[in-house]
């Protein structure tokens, strides 16, 4: 993925989810990797006081870390653990697809998740597959479920909602920092809707 010639340019992503918290544990784990490695350390990266639940535009550390890896500013990003990408396994995918896009490599010092090597780069590929599969089988479950209703003569009209609130639905469903729940109060209808939309939104992307 990255460049091999010279050291590697490193950046650290840092995030606490509180301000009474602090980063330093995290940033001086990775930098003694990256001195041991050999890494050039060229840029930091340092969310505080926000939850993992938050989506990249409520992260701007984030989202500029992001955004400087289409840059190409650095070659590899160093998190101390899995939870401070965010919260879902779709999360972390999500983002080491963007990184691979931008040829830029991941590591993951407590899970020990490192992309810079092949042995990382499969086990990344076969959580990734496992995440497809388990996408497919939800999916496949809900259309079961309406094969059933249907067989039973259940009529399966969708809840009378109108079109300015199903986007607002999928609009807090893509950007992934509220629950089921959250969303139906915010929008003063049922959470069965808000799922119901939610695996269409999954049907849809299977296609």
């Amino acid at each position: 993925m990255a460049a091999t010639r010279g050291p590697r340019r490193a950046a650290l992503y840092l995030r606490v989810s509180t301000d009474r918290q602090t980063v330093e544990n995290q940033r001086q784990a990775l930098e003694g990797v990256a001195h041991h490695r050999g890494w050039e350390l060229v840029a930091t990266y340092g969310d505080k006081g926000i939850s993992g639940m938050k989506g990249r535009k409520d992260r701007p550390e984030f989202d500029r870390m992001l955004c400087d890896a289409q840059r190409g500013k650095f070659d590899v990003v160093m998190v101390f653990a899995l939870d401070r990408i965010g919260r879902s396994l779709a999360d972390l995918l999500h983002t080491i697809r963007h990184l691979e896009d931008c040829k830029v490599d991941l590591f993951i010092d407590k899970q020990m998740l490192d992309t810079t090597t092949p042995q990382g780069k499969l086990l990344f590929a076969v959580t990734g597959a496992f995440a497809e599969f388990e996408r497919d089988m939800i999916v496949q479950r809900v259309n079961a479920g309406l094969d059933r209703a249907r067989a039973k003569g259940v009529k399966l009209g969708r809840p009378p909602i109108d079109e300015k609130t199903e986007r607002a639905i999928r609009k807090a469903i893509a950007r992934g920092d509220m629950g089921k729940h959250k969303i139906a109060r915010s929008l003063g209808i049922g959470s069965g809707t808000v799922a119901r939309i939610k695996a269409e939104m999954e049907a849809e992307r299977a296609r």
